[in-house]
């Protein structure tokens, strides 16, 4: 098992209306499900980020693979996930989606080109918001509660501004503005922690969590959850993808202060989240963010690195559903 090349590997998964044509994605053996709802009040078949089938969905010309699960119902609209760089379905963490799925629906999605998922990965955040909204748009989603982490929250902003009318709320982590402070390219040595190919367990933790004895604890136990999962794993991240989603970041990050303007379109309440060091999207940024935005609410978690989610998640996840109830 490549489990070095893995362990940057993480995206998400979805819901699909009734009238979908679902199959079976990663994992040759991997099973199928109905695509009809649970009634409101009850749970789907699989509840768990470690037991949820791989399935795909056609749009574009496009196989997107996306995991579905949790508790359906009509008042609540799903949880549409947009992970971090490097990130397929797998890099989820359980103990923090699974909490979530309890209360309510949970989409894990690759986005295209990542993962399970066929095409060529785009290079601009612009360009994988349109992706988001094409796989939506097959699955029959009129509302969403949208979670961005790191990447993906460039990609939840995007979306927002391109179809408002799509998002309820939304859950902004580990990320950053469009043009914001030090975001334009990782140092020398981040960068090559990041594109390594062979990361080590501590590299992962590294560029996640911080050196503290606590935070680095927290950071091992994260990836022992992350490989609980055995069976009908993902397809992990090619470098091709990988190095596209670098482009991204880059331009993502261009110094411009008047992008800043932009993030008064998005009206939805807004949970934005991160750890007070953050080394991968500066932490200053999460505070641009909740200056900026015009219904946000901010939370930053001590002795926390890019992966604060990770570190602290039943705290999160609890955050998360008080939020979106």
């Amino acid at each position: 098992m490549r489990r070095r090349t893995a362990l940057l590997s993480f995206t998400l998964a979805g819901l699909a209306p009734a009238s979908a044509v679902l199959t079976s994605a990663g994992s040759a053996s991997a099973a199928s499900r109905s695509s009809a709802p649970a009634a409101a009040g009850t749970t789907s078949p699989a509840d768990s980020q470690l037991t949820a089938p791989n399935l795909s969905i056609e749009a574009d010309g496009v196989r997107y693979a996306y995991r579905r699960f949790g508790k359906a119902g009509s008042a609540t609209p799903p949880v549409l996930c947009l992970p971090h760089f490097a990130a397929n379905l797998d890099a989820w963490d359980p103990a923090l989606i699974d909490p979530i799925a309890a209360k309510r629906e949970v989409i894990l999605l690759d986005n295209v080109g990542i993962g399970g998922s066929t095409g060529t990965t785009p290079r601009t955040p612009t360009e994988m918001a349109y992706g988001v909204l094409a796989f939506a748009d097959a699955m029959g989603l009129k509302s969403v509660d949208l979670f961005g982490f790191s990447l993906g929250g460039f990609v939840a902003q995007e979306v927002t501004l391109i179809r408002p009318q799509l998002v309820r709320k939304l859950i902004l982590v580990g990320t950053g503005p469009q043009g914001g402070r030090n975001m334009h390219g990782f140092s020398p040595e981040i960068l090559a922690l990041a594109t390594s190919d062979n990361p080590s367990p501590d590299t992962v933790v590294t560029l996640f969590f911080t050196d503290s004895k606590a935070s680095t604890a927290a950071g091992h136990a994260y990836l022992q959850r992350i490989f609980t999962r055995t069976v009908d794993r993902d397809a992990l991240v090619t470098s091709t993808a990988r190095n596209a989603q670098i482009d991204a970041i880059t331009t993502w990050g261009i110094p411009d202060a008047s992008r800043l303007n932009r993030l008064a379109g998005i009206r939805q309440h807004t949970l934005v989240a991160n750890g007070d060091n953050d080394i991968l999207v500066p932490t200053p940024n999460t505070y641009l963010l909740a200056k900026h935005l015009p219904n946000a609410t901010l939370k930053i978690y001590r002795d926390a690195g890019h992966g604060s989610l990770f570190q602290y998640p039943e705290d999160f996840a609890a955050r998360v559903n008080a939020f979106l109830s």
